[in-house]
């Protein structure tokens, strides 16, 4: 094959073929990307993911492409596959010690995904997590879902305003409530409702002083 090439592009094959190799892996790792972003999208249509989790998983998949397509390129070019899976290993076991490290994370990111795929609530709903049973618990309008937390915004007359921020894995160790409407009103505590009877008595207990004076 060699013998049939001109003398000069014998010459240049050492440099054009490593070339055209390292435009190729580039070429497939770009379509790759492209794939990967197409079909996170029509996940995204179906499921109605939210922003944050769309660009986190189109980041990690384009890490991994790009990292894979450059360990091929660096093999292309000369560097020893034993000396590149070393790099690798070390690198994995660095970020698995790293993602141990941070577990409740992970497991937070992880139910993100389930809540989302499961639908056990959804935006806007009213949900309640019960501690045991029927025992009251965290309470609220569901007005946000990151990869992380759940805000609620309470409405109750106690708690009006009030913004809590529910770890995601909670929803999955307790009982969840769920309203799809206004929930019921909550009852007053006792103390609560002594405070009140002492606030309609106060009125009453200056008139009488005012009278025997």
């Amino acid at each position: 094959m060699r013998e049939r090439l001109p003398a000069w592009l014998v010459e240049w094959l050492g440099v054009i073929v490593p070339v055209a190799q390292v435009a190729l892996v580039l070429l497939v790792a770009w379509l790759l990307q492209r794939l990967v972003h197409r079909v996170v999208l029509r996940i995204n249509a179906r499921y109605d993911l939210p922003p944050q989790l769309v660009v986190g998983t189109r980041r990690v998949f384009g890490f991994v492409i790009y990292a894979a397509a450059t360990m091929l390129i660096l093999e292309r070019l000369g560097v020893s596959g034993t000396v590149l899976w070393t790099a690798f290993t070390g690198f994995a076991a660095v970020a698995a010690v790293a993602f141990f490290a941070a577990w409740s994370v992970l497991s937070n990111i992880f139910c993100t995904i389930l809540i989302f795929t499961t639908r056990p609530f959804r935006l806007f709903d009213h949900v309640e997590l019960l501690e045991n049973g029927e025992k009251p618990g965290l309470r609220g309008r569901v007005v946000d879902i990151n990869l992380v937390y759940t805000t609620l915004q309470e409405t109750g007359a106690e708690g009006a305003g009030t913004i809590l921020l529910v770890p995601n894995n909670l929803f999955f160790q307790r009982t969840v409530r769920r309203w799809h409407g206004t929930p019921p009103a909550l009852p007053r505590s006792p103390g609560v409702r002594a405070q009140a009877a002492d606030t309609r008595l106060a009125p009453a207990r200056g008139g009488a002083l005012e009278l025997d004076d």
